[in-house]
């Protein structure tokens, strides 16, 4: 980020990259800088080995790389050179490590940074035309690693892999899975047995300015920084921002920012997902989840399940996740606040408080977008019963798959629709005979013949897939995930891992997710 691209002038071809792969040409033209009170030039770790173990080929061709080499596929993502030195052209001189600081369990951190990764390089994405950042995660030691080794354990990597790959066939907005390298290294964690393997992992994502990006300037009191840094925000990821009065872009942007992590806590609740450890260094502002940790799927609908084994208060317990971003948001505009005029401040106040307050409304209509888009339902119209009618829908549908104990893909896998299908019924009925699921089955009957709800136009031809047909949802939950490392930990089988990979695919095709 905000840096002098005038090195291109002397740019040197190293890779058969396609036409497809366009690096970012627009910093010079920004007008931006790399500034040292923002990121540090880094160094990757010499790895030991760099065995590929997963290649996303689906986004590899997207961005322009679907033809490199195996060894170009090293030298570019596990070795991270430039062309300088034999690596991708147009990308910048070295890798960036962000500093920023956050809230961890809402106790502040000064002390934090990217203490195992960097920003490797950017690109436009060819489709939709947005910047994409290249990110690592086990690259390497830092000035922000601490005591940190800067590694990651392959454990963790085949973890992150698993996550994004549930979560995007899921149509959740979430970092990619870009590509993992063993690394030969043997690691020391004190909560997994060890000595474990290493990777390195290149997670690909629209943003990675965090929320504890501006945290940090605002602390330090760069307010001229914290300026140039939300200008940077909107001419690289809200660029129909640009032409808003410069003293309207902080509420622009937070206006923005807030409807984005808005939809971002719908889908994680419609997903069954709790990722684990919601710090505000852990939230960026183009509203993707990323940094995938002690995330788990509920195993069954649980609002007090938590995913993080230290989490001993339930901060960030699948039922609080909502509050968790919301507070996050908070602390976000408290730092842009630190930008306000002398003599604006109540001005500045009303106008933050105002848009806070839109995340309620935000976050509960999107949720029940994503809740009638899981069951492959139209929601009901104001004409017809309105918010009260698919709110009550709502609860009756959770009330019944706490009772039945019932998880969340074999629930909507079960009733997407609107009903128990002909063929599957007698196969699972048995699950809902409980009071909630009955009293949920004659409301949605109702609904369906009173025509408050109906099936989406696409309903019909999803529930004639193979993967209807073949009676069985694709979920992840902790005991598959475990039975995957297994394999790969103890017979170095990786076909039960890619098999997992193509099955989330096959659920995300159908549904219309991912590419």
């Amino acid at each position: 980020m905000l840096i002098d691209l005038k090195y291109r002038a002397r740019q040197i071809p190293a890779m058969a990259v396609s036409p497809g792969f366009l690096p970012r040409k627009d910093y010079s033209d920004l007008n931006l800088r790399l500034d040292e009170k923002l990121a540090d030039p880094v160094r990757a770790a010499d790895f030991p080995e760099t065995k590929l173990r997963f290649w996303n080929d689906r986004w590899a061709k997207r961005v322009g790389f679907g033809e490199l080499t195996d060894a170009e596929k090293i030298a570019a993502f596990a070795r991270f050179k430039n062309a300088n030195d034999g690596g991708l052209s147009g990308i910048q001189p070295s890798p960036l490590a962000m500093r920023y600081h956050g809230h961890q369990f809402r106790h502040y951190n000064r002390d934090l940074g990217d203490g195992r990764g960097f920003l490797y390089a950017q690109c436009e994405d060819p489709v939709d035309h947005r910047l994409l950042d290249f990110g690592t995660k086990g690259s390497g030691q830092t000035p922000w690693s601490r005591a940190g080794d800067g590694r990651l354990t392959l454990k963790g990597a085949v973890r992150e892999a698993l996550a994004t790959e549930m979560l995007e066939s899921l149509g959740v907005t979430t970092s990619k899975t870009f590509c993992l390298f063993e690394t030969g290294e043997q690691l020391q964690r004190g909560d997994e047995p060890s000595p474990t393997r290493s990777a390195v992992l290149t997670r690909l994502s629209y943003g990675h300015i965090r929320y504890g990006t501006f945290q940090r300037l605002a602390r330090l009191g760069e307010v001229d920084l914290m300026r140039k840094l939300v200008d940077y925000s909107i001419q690289s990821y809200f660029a129909d921002l640009a032409s808003v009065p410069t003293d309207e872009k902080p509420f622009a942007m937070l206006e923005r920012i807030v409807a984005n992590a808005a939809d971002l806590a719908a889908s994680w609740m419609m997903s069954g997902f709790v990722h684990g450890v919601l710090n505000t260094d852990n939230m960026n502002i183009t509203g993707e989840s990323f940094d995938y940790g002690p995330w788990r799927f509920l195993p069954f609908y649980d609002p007090s399940f938590t995913a993080a084994y230290f989490d001993h208060e339930g901060l960030y317990s699948y039922s609080r996740q909502p509050e968790a971003v919301y507070w996050n948001l908070d602390q976000l505009a408290r730092s842009l606040f630190s930008m306000v005029p002398p003599g604006q401040e109540q001005a500045w106040t009303d106008r933050f408080v105002q848009i806070l307050e839109t995340y309620p409304s935000h976050f509960q209509s999107r949720l029940l977008a994503r809740f009638y888009t899981r069951l492959g339902l139209t929601a009901p119209t104001e004409a017809n019963g309105g918010e009260k009618l698919g709110s009550e829908i709502f609860v009756a549908l959770f009330s019944a798959m706490g009772e039945a104990k019932v998880s969340f893909e074999d629930f909507f896998y079960d009733w997407y629709g609107g009903s128990l299908r002909a063929g599957h019924r007698e196969k699972v009925e048995g699950r809902y005979l409980t009071p909630q699921a009955v009293a949920f089955t004659k409301q949605i009957e109702a609904a369906l013949s009173n025509g408050q709800v109906a099936p989406r136009a696409e309903t019909a031809s999803i529930l004639e897939s193979e993967y209807y047909r073949r009676g069985r949802s694709e979920s992840m939950l902790i005991e598959e995930v475990e039975a995957i490392w297994s394999a790969i930990d103890q017979r170095d089988d990786w076909t039960v891992f890619y098999s997992k990979i193509e099955a989330m695919r096959e659920r995300g095709r159908v549904h219309g997710y991912g590419i």
